[in-house]
């Protein structure tokens, strides 16, 4: 019997051409890889490095069609060479199952070679382009969990649900920081913090690439976007960055370092450009970088069309030929065309022409086989149908709901107003009070997320999870008309707030003043009598789905509509919960005070409403920390670890003095987050105030519940240097970890400190160890320590 993933006609065809080395599973992949490149044209590697969009090969030439048109895959199969397509939507695994198995087929059967495809899919967080796909947080709530298992359950569920299907290329993890609360990729990234992402992306890495679960099918993971793409100076998506060398090396390096590491195969390269020069034409970044001195081995593939922005975006090349020359010189082996062939046109001009030798594109050629080769696609090519129930199943769900109910944030809590317990009358009001697409955000279902009827019937909104945990009580959807005929809006789409467009402070439309309008002060009071009437007011308010580019804004405040609504309702007597759902940190200032109790909700997936509901209802204490530093104000934002320059005061009357502040420029800091329960830390000490270039110390500290409630506490371990030859950060995480712990009970926690720990990368990414003296820091305590010296093996 014919294995799963091939079948008779596969074998047959594979027969034929037995003989040939690279046929023989055996043999090692380098002597594999060198047979078949030896057999292959110039024409046949060129294709090898182009992947195309589905639209060239469905019947519609739209991105949502998933139905293969035989007739065009053929044509760039067998007379192109293509090697590799990517993009969709989520249909049923069986449409993906058909449409996989014919392209396959093609490629494998009706080509001299029988080469596999590689198909690319944007499977971000959990299998989102599958109809029925579980859908896990995205990721800056997984960082706001601060526990490696669900970036490594979301990359093991997606490999089990799609992995079958002939998905043999996700393109996640992003590695990025989220270090500019405007860059509308925010919600992609881990948090800002360069230790924390790259421990959550290597764990996604080996949930995705090594999970045995998928055999005999394999998948392999993309790092993007390499690297400094999240700290554009204006904040919108593919805009320049200003980095220095050391810059990068210090906080842009090291979570694809930690991901490569953990055996990373692909990088997928920033669009955008650092100190003028557009990376995707960097050879400094990937070349010098990323493959001398980083280590990287695998294949590096840009972004959507890069090489034709550096023509009619970037300007820096004057033609596409001179701008793949620029590209593959520069160290990328394969282009996301991906609409037309203008990369093998001038890819083969260049080489006939003498411009880049074939010995370079052989280079390239060589990782994409070792790449398929070590996905196993040459020994199981097709796609099965025979494991589709594992998609969406109870237990896979459960895991996503689990990341969810870690990754609410707390971030303030009046007169302990919440939990909520056992209201009569709820009043749900917001933009997303009845929304799905609005919890899962972008790469959910389609690029920009939804539509609301492809999410699953199962799937809670925020309305009826409420409804459903408040079971006895009268749960009330208050929709955008309710309130703009009862409270004078100038239109009834109020609460619709930002809608991912450039001008977002016209985003959104404006709660007038209540006596204005159409509505009366007769209206106006009917209106509050009805709020007073209810026991609890939950506000999902926030953002709606975008992404990249259509997320670009100008003004990162909550939208003035959203804050005229939440005014009016502060003016009742019932206590108000504020519930953002949204994919950055949007500012809240002008009105924290007239709310009860704020949850951020981040974009936290298929069991986000429920989620909610139950931190709201105490069934689940919430436990997140800000994986990032929510800003106070629209023009000064900075990160935890900033420098300590950044922020000082002075005194007008005495001329030139500055003195360094204590204050921060955060609402609520990287790390906080609030709790049902209470904790203090004591105890605070190490095994010696003292180590060695070649030594170690342990830190330990005491973790107590205090209060009434049974809560899993973040302990996050800081360093502070006192002084180093390059300015340092004001404190830098070294380590995290969590403990559950029941009331009254204790657990003492512990890690170990070594000089490398504690090094930073000179402009050249050699590692410094500064000798001196040192504070450890965790919760409300400190410790000193010193260096004896300041070299390391």
């Amino acid at each position: 019997m014919p294995e799963p993933g091939s079948d008779l006609n596969t074998i047959k065809h594979n027969y034929t051409i037995k003989a040939h080395p690279y046929k023989d599973a055996s043999l090692p992949v380098t002597e594999r890889v060198g047979d078949l490149l030896s057999r292959m044209t110039l024409r046949e590697k060129i294709g090898q490095m182009t992947q195309l969009d589905i639209s060239l090969i469905n019947t519609t030439g739209k991105q949502e069609d998933v139905v293969l048109d035989a007739a065009k895959a053929r044509e760039l199969i067998l007379n192109h060479h293509i090697g590799s397509f990517l993009n969709g939507v989520a249909v049923p695994p069986a449409a993906w199952y058909r449409f996989m198995h014919e392209l396959t087929r093609i490629a494998i059967e009706e080509t001299p070679l029988g080469i596999p495809l590689i198909y690319g899919i944007d499977h971000i967080h959990g299998a989102g382009y599958l109809g029925g796909g579980t859908i896990f947080p995205q990721n800056l709530n997984t960082g706001a969990t601060f526990n490696p298992e669900h970036a490594f359950n979301t990359g093991r569920i997606t490999a089990l649900e799609s992995a079958d299907l002939g998905h043999h290329w996700v393109f996640a993890p992003v590695l990025d920081l989220g270090v500019n609360p405007l860059w509308p990729r925010f919600w992609e990234t881990y948090g800002e913090d360069p230790h924390m992402a790259g421990i959550m992306g290597a764990a996604y890495v080996e949930g995705l690439q090594n999970n045995e679960e998928t055999a005999p099918f394999k998948q392999a993971a993309t790092g993007k976007h390499f690297l400094g793409y999240s700290d554009p100076r204006s904040g919108w998506d593919r805009t320049p960055a200003y980095l220095s060398m050391q810059q990068i090396h210090e906080f842009h390096r090291p979570a694809f370092q930690k991901a490569i590491d953990a055996g990373l195969k692909t990088i997928m390269t920033n669009s955008g450009e650092i100190n003028g020069v557009p990376v995707v034409a960097s050879h400094d970044i990937l070349t010098k970088l990323l493959r001398e001195e980083m280590g990287f081995e695998g294949v590096v593939i840009t972004d959507w069309d890069d090489i034709g922005k550096l023509v009619d975006f970037h300007y820096t090349a004057r033609n596409y030929t001179e701008a793949t020359c620029a590209a593959v010189m520069a160290g990328i082996d394969m282009s996301m065309t991906p609409h037309h062939l203008k990369f093998n046109t001038s890819l083969l001009e260049l080489v006939e022409q003498g411009r880049i030798p074939e010995e370079r594109i052989d280079e390239s050629v060589r990782r994409i086989l070792k790449l398929k080769f070590e996905l196993g696609l040459f020994e199981h090519p097709l796609p099965r149908d025979d494991r589709f129930d594992r998609i969406g199943k109870p237990e896979n769900r459960q895991k996503a709901l689990d990341a969810a109910r870690e990754s609410i944030v707390l971030l303030k809590n009046e007169n302990n107003v919440l939990p909520a317990r056992k209201p009569s009358r709820v009043g749900v009001f917001g933009i997303s009070a009845n929304s799905r697409q609005n919890l899962c955000g972008g790469w959910s279902l389609t690029w920009q997320g939804g539509p609301e009827s492809g999410f699953p019937d199962s799937m809670h909104t925020v309305h009826s999870a409420l409804a459903e945990e408040f079971a006895d009580a009268e749960v009330l959807l208050f929709g955008p008309g309710d309130i703009s005929q009862s409270a004078g809006m100038t239109t009834g789409r109020a609460l619709e707030g930002q809608r991912s467009q450039v001008n977002s402070e016209d985003a959104g439309p404006v709660l007038a003043n209540p006596q204005a309008g159409d509505a009366t002060q007769e209206d106006t009071s009917s209106f509050l009598a009805t709020l007073n009437s209810l026991d609890l007011i939950v506000y999902a308010g926030g953002e709606e789905s975008y992404c990249e580019f259509a997320g670009n804004i100008t003004d990162l405040r909550l939208p003035q509509g959203q804050i005229d609504e939440l005014r009016l309702l502060s003016q009742s007597s019932t206590p108000l919960v504020l519930v953002l759902v949204q994919g950055r940190p949007r500012i809240i200032n002008d009105i924290l005070d007239e709310t009860d109790a704020v949850l951020f909700a981040g974009l936290p997936g298929h069991g986000g409403a429920q989620a909610i509901a139950e931190i709201i209802s105490g069934r689940v204490n919430p436990g997140g920390r800000m994986p990032v530093s929510y800003p106070m104000s629209p023009n000064h934002y900075l990160p935890y670890n900033h420098k300590k320059s950044n922020l000082y005061n002075f005194d007008p009357a005495v001329a030139n003095q500055i003195v360094q502040s204590n204050e921060s420029s955060s609402l609520f800091p990287f790390g906080f987050g609030l709790s049902y329960t209470t904790y203090s830390y004591t105890g605070l000490r190490l095994s010696s105030a003292t180590m060695t270039e070649n030594g170690s110390i342990t830190a330990s500290v005491t973790v107590t519940n205090t209060g009434a409630m049974k809560g899993t506490e973040t302990v996050l371990w800081f360093s502070s240097t006192h002084v180093g030859r390059i300015t340092r950060p004001v404190k830098e995480l070294r380590h995290f970890q969590k403990v559950t712990l029941r009331p009254g009970e204790s657990e003492t926690l512990s890690f170990a400190i070594t000089p490398g720990m504690l090094s930073y990368p000179d402009e050249n990414g050699r590692p410094v160890v500064e000798k001196g003296t040192y504070s450890l820091l965790a919760g409300d305590q400190k410790v000193d320590f010193r260096i004896a010296d300041s070299s390391i093996d």
